[in-house]
């Protein structure tokens, strides 16, 4: 389904179902079909608030700028990496642990495809998200080191944090990347088939038994 199908569809089921509102969801997907149809740059938050049928108050309720409406999830998910991780037992393998906190903090499914793509393509073509995407890609990593750092009782600045982190964000991106391509399951299972292979030092005979490995 169209970016923009699914957007109506999402309104048609609002009307029907329940009592006019807007979700954070809504909002979203309303902006990114605004991004798409005018540009980044010349999409207001005027412009998305009126096309959502909302106040502007509103649109801040759940975004601070018209690029956090492309960033928040990913902040969220930073977070409840970081959550996740503060929380693991110290007897559960540093990159199982890691594991397990990427794994819960993603919930996208294969329907959700279209916004991502739509997401990444903005991120990459408009200088002033590509610009940020560093940052918060390093805020992602910088989740991963520092617990790392805990476990190993080494600066978070050292090698072996440093590249347990980036490591780590390479094999999701892949995940993301084969995901996206494929578009026929959940991101979580990708993450968590690129995380155990991470873990098992890509070894043929781990790699074998993986539910995605092509």
């Amino acid at each position: 389904m169209r970016l923009t199908e699914q957007v109506e569809a999402e309104q048609a089921g609002t009307r029907r179902g329940r009592p006019p509102s807007t979700s954070r969801r809504e909002l979203r997907l309303i902006a990114l079909r605004l991004f798409a149809e005018r540009g980044f740059d010349n999409t207001t938050i005027e412009q998305i608030a009126a096309e959502a049928g909302v106040s502007e108050r509103t649109f801040f309720r759940y975004f601070t700028t018209k690029a956090s409406v492309l960033w928040t999830e990913f902040e969220t998910e930073v977070e409840t990496i970081r959550s996740s991780l503060a929380s693991a037992p110290d007897d559960v393998p540093l990159m199982d642990a890691v594991r397990n906190a990427v794994v819960a903090a993603n919930h996208y499914h294969a329907d959700d495809v279209p916004e991502m793509r739509m997401r990444m393509h903005l991120i990459a073509t408009v200088p002033a998200l590509s610009f940020s995407a560093a940052e918060h890609y390093e805020a992602w990593e910088r989740a991963i080191s520092e617990f790392a750092s805990r476990r190993l009782g080494q600066p978070a600045e050292s090698l072996y944090p440093l590249a347990i982190g980036r490591a780590t964000l390479a094999a999701c991106r892949a995940a993301y990347d084969r995901w996206s391509v494929r578009a026929d399951n959940d991101l979580t299972i990708y993450l968590d088939a690129a995380l155990s292979a991470l873990a098992a030092g890509f070894a043929p005979e781990a790699l074998s038994v993986l539910p995605v490995n092509r």
